[in-house]
């Protein structure tokens, strides 16, 4: 008996679906109904036609429901999702704060190592945060994954990292900004299609300003 699945890519699942219809199959010529039915000279025409009808169309939904299965679970194992990941800020008492942005990495791994790391496509630039308040954001990176949890996020930082305040450039400093990365750790599982991570990057709460007029970011970022 040859039996077409429909529906399935050429792959395991479809081998899958046909072993176990193979399966369904011998356990019901075994089964004591159909041995009655196999036996029908006790029956009259009427009464094995529709013990026929009966067998299969029980036969028929059961192995349509398996190959539904199997072909639902091969797309679920291959899913994928596309990462995006945005820039806002909260509001602040300064000019500007712009912040130069080279590279978004991605983990999806809790090790300490550093290793595991995925670059997105990012658009580097220096970023103005101050542009980027009430509601509004920018797309600073994407990439495509297989669905799975996000575990971290690490914006990789230039050194043309400046804040305006009175009208006034000042050099902003930020400690292992350029070396190590500014650091955010989640536990978000990507959607299947599409996910938005919005980064806040919380200004306001960032900058230090020291005794001798000198401003430092020490970043406080926040996952919406």
């Amino acid at each position: 008996m040859y039996l077409g699945i429909l529906g399935c890519k050429k792959s395991n699942a479809k081998v899958e679906a046909y072993v176990k219809t193979q399966r369904l199959i011998y356990i019901l010529s075994k089964c004591r109904f159909w041995h009655n039915f196999r036996n029908h000279s006790v029956l009259t025409k009427n009464e094995y036609m529709k013990k026929l009808q009966i067998c299969f169309i029980t036969t028929t939904l059961i192995i349509a429901t398996m190959l539904t299965v199997s072909c639902n679970k091969e797309k679920n194992d291959n899913a994928s999702s596309t990462l995006h990941v945005r820039l806002t800020d909260a509001p602040v008492a300064f000019d500007e704060v712009n912040v130069d942005i080279r590279e978004v990495r991605v983990k999806f791994t809790d090790d300490s190592t550093d290793n595991g790391w995925f670059t997105l496509a990012t658009i580097p630039g220096i970023y103005n945060l101050l542009a980027y308040q009430n509601g509004v954001d920018t797309l600073l990176a994407t990439g495509l994954f297989p669905v799975q949890t996000l575990k971290e996020i690490r914006f990789v930082l230039g050194p043309n990292n400046t804040i305006k305040d009175g009208g006034v450039v000042y050099p902003l400093t930020i400690p292992s900004g350029s070396e190590s990365g500014l650091k955010i750790k989640l536990n978000r599982s990507l959607n299947a299609t599409l996910e938005t991570v919005l980064v806040d990057f919380d200004a306001a709460l960032s900058i230090m300003q020291e005794g001798n007029g000198d401003y430092k970011l020490k970043p406080v970022l926040r996952i919406r």
